[in-house]
């Protein structure tokens, strides 16, 4: 049975955290604690953690604590990828019921694309891409759109890990990738039969965001059986124009893009 008791040092830091942000500026150790009601010593070591963290940060005159701009950004990130995927759930069931395989949808991570959600289609072949799958550039068709479609400085991380002594044994073929990834490009598309799950292809295609920056994919998963290394047009077809409808929702223009 699970153990659901809360655990007090993260209630804790959660509750400064709020209560900084509810002070509305620069805040000591005493108001703080008073605030939180708890004894200072013990809010002083969630303060430093917070400080070590980054999340805070210590006004070394006042010795005042303020919030820093790191939740912000967290933030930021949060509702921009609550944003995609509630403008690309509108789409994923029509693709899903259109080409009669599995659909997900992935945002761009700097270790990989994410499965943020995956509407299944019922068949013999389970795809085993459940919501959190992290997939790598290299060996995914979402991972190379990321390459192909995603900031330049994707490639070089995926260079530079390479190249670590830890992972000398990569395996990649940087070449054939490049090839591939400049092929994607001009194409659109992307696939990657057998590389990310065995027996398992996808069709992975670009959607873009309002500034005409990569916002994620949208993918169809299926059998190498029924989804090919060769596509079919119609296949092609449909993930393109579901990318298209997404990218649109989300404020793309497609003439702006060079």
């Amino acid at each position: 049975m699970a153990d659901n008791t809360p655990i007090d040092a993260v209630v804790t830091s959660l509750s400064v955290i709020e209560n900084m942000a509810a002070a509305g500026g620069p805040v000591g150790v005493s108001e703080l604690a008073k605030r939180v009601g708890a004894n200072k010593p013990r809010i002083y070591r969630h303060l430093r953690t917070l400080v070590d963290m980054k999340y805070v940060s210590q006004d070394p005159e006042t010795d005042k604590y303020s919030l820093t701009l790191r939740l912000f950004h967290i933030g930021q990130l949060i509702a921009a990828q609550t944003e995609f995927l509630s403008e690309a759930r509108y789409v994923m069931r029509s693709l899903r019921d259109e080409v009669g395989q599995t659909v997900t949808i992935g945002q761009v991570e700097e270790n990989g694309v994410r499965i943020l959600d995956i509407v299944k289609h019922r068949s013999s072949v389970e795809i085993s891409t459940p919501p959190g799958t992290l997939f790598a550039f290299h060996s995914s068709a979402q991972g190379k759109i990321a390459l192909a479609f995603g900031p330049d400085r994707l490639w070089q991380q995926l260079v530079n890990r390479a190249a670590d002594t830890s992972q000398a044994k990569s395996g990649i073929d940087f070449r054939k990738l490049k090839t591939e990834i400049e092929k994607i490009r001009q194409c659109q598309w992307a696939v990657a039969p057998g590389e990310a799950l065995m027996g398992i292809n996808a069709l992975a295609a670009p959607v873009f965001d309002a500034n005409n920056e990569l916002a994620g994919t949208i993918s169809i998963v299926g059998s190498i059986q029924h989804l090919t290394a060769n596509p079919d047009k119609k296949m092609i077809s449909a993930v393109s124009k579901a990318a298209a409808q997404v990218s649109a929702r989300l404020g793309y223009r497609e003439e702006e893009q060079e």
